[in-house]
């Protein structure tokens, strides 16, 4: 039966939020010594609709300089995405990793369009195998580990 089939289909993918703050410039843009990175990701999934989701993939990049914000940045980039008639045991794989996969690359390209748009050099995030990070959430819930999701 065709209506059976699977159906997985991007609706859209689009630029959730974004925002950088440089809370302590000018002053801080006078120093000499190299700012600390700090970069942290995480994924949401939102079932928005019958059969449509909303997975977003969000990136908060930090630099420091001692203990002053040199800038922070954070992008939430988003996809909609219509999954009709996947089995449940598949279903996870494709909301951890194959919806992920798809939006990160933009992601990716938006972080580094702000950063460099206010004044530093950009910040490439590096590519993220999102297999392995389903399966290491699959392995601490199984574990009874909470997962810690941004």
């Amino acid at each position: 039966m065709a209506d059976q089939d699977p159906v997985f289909n991007i609706q859209r993918v689009y630029l959730k939020e974004a925002s950088l703050e440089q809370p302590n410039s000018p002053a801080i843009l006078l120093e000499q010594e190299q700012p600390s990175v700090e970069i942290n990701l995480g994924v949401g999934a939102d079932n928005i609709a019958d059969g449509v989701f909303e997975i977003t993939v969000t990136a908060t990049v930090q630099t420091k300089i001692k203990d002053k914000t040199v800038f922070l940045a954070e992008c939430k980039q988003a996809g909609i995405f219509e999954m009709r008639n996947i089995p449940e045991d598949q279903m996870g794989a494709v909301v951890g990793v194959a919806c992920p996969q798809i939006v990160y690359p933009y992601l990716r390209g938006n972080v580094a369009d702000l950063i460099q748009r206010a004044g530093f050099p950009p910040v490439h995030l590096a590519e993220i195998n999102f297999q392995s990070m389903y399966e290491q959430q699959q392995a601490a819930q199984a574990d009874g580990t909470p997962v810690i999701t941004q």
